[in-house]
Parts: C-alpha cells; structure tokens; sequence
C-alpha cells in the first residue's frame, strides 16, 4: 500500500471512528471496521482512534490482543490455519504446521514476504473427525499429511 493510499485510509477511518463514537461499547465495532479497512490494526490507526475518542493507547492495545479476531501486523491473501487441538496434535498436526513453516520459510503469526500466505496455530475448530486439519480461508482440508501441503500451497500461488 502506498503512502496516499495509508493517508485515504486513514481519512476513512475518521469518518467510520465519528460514525461510532457517541455509542456505548463503540470501540469494538470501530477495531473491527478499522481492520477490514486497513487488513490489521496499524499504530496509526489506534493512534487516531485514540485521540478521537479520548482513550489510551494502553486500552486500545489490550482490547485488540485480548481478541484473537484482532491483528496488529499485516496479513496475507491467504490465512492458513492449523489446528493443534487434540485429536489434530494425536494425529501429527505437528508434522504438518512444521512442513507449512519449512515450505513457506515463516513461523506461526507471520506473513511471508511476498504478502500471499499468513500462517497461524490455531485450537480445535470442530472438524475432529477430518484430524488433522488444515484450513486455507475458508477451505478446509482434512486427514492430510506432512507430504500433502506442497500441492495443497500451490493451489493459492497460482
């Protein structure tokens, strides 16, 4: 994003933080907006929405990471989930996050370089029957295997 596209944005979020402000609990529906806007939560972003309405910085920040829902760093295309919950973990869900890590040279809550693909551990999602689990969006991949995730990681390269 360049830098007049971060300044528009960041002059929509005063409209959407104005939008909200006089309402009970408007924090949360202004994090969840700014980060549809922006993909994350930028320093500038809580900055502003501090200032605005005129609480710290510190309150922000504890409400944004309290919430798995909230990021504070940039995200891929792609959000590529593992579940290490039991049944998964029983079932080498290790084996696959390790695999995902080696293919796309990242740790689990980071973004690769190139912007296509942000990796997270994530806990049970209910598919226990599918162990291990591996979901890519909204794709959900199940029973696979360490030898799987390269072609399954091609599908979202193209």
């Amino acid at each position: 994003m360049t830098d007049m596209e971060f300044k528009e944005k960041l002059d929509k979020l005063e409209h959407i933080i104005n939008e909200h402000k006089n309402q009970q609990g408007a924090l949360m529906p202004i994090l969840h907006e700014t980060q549809e806007l922006f993909g994350y939560l930028p320093e500038e972003a809580q900055q502003k929405i501090s200032e605005i309405l005129g609480i710290s910085m510190a309150e922000i920040y504890g409400v944004a990471t309290f919430y798995s829902r909230f990021t504070l760093k940039p995200r891929g295309k792609h959000t590529i989930g593992v579940c290490l919950g039991t049944a998964c973990y029983v079932k080498n869900s290790q084996g696959v996050i390790d695999k995902v890590k080696k293919e796309l040279n990242i740790e689990p809550g980071d973004t690769t370089d190139d912007g296509l693909f942000t990796l997270e551990a994530t806990r049970c999602i209910g598919c226990c029957g599918l162990a291990p689990v591996m979901t890519i969006g909204e794709d959900v991949y199940g029973k696979i295997v360490p030898e799987d995730v390269p072609d399954i990681l091609k599908k979202y390269q193209e």
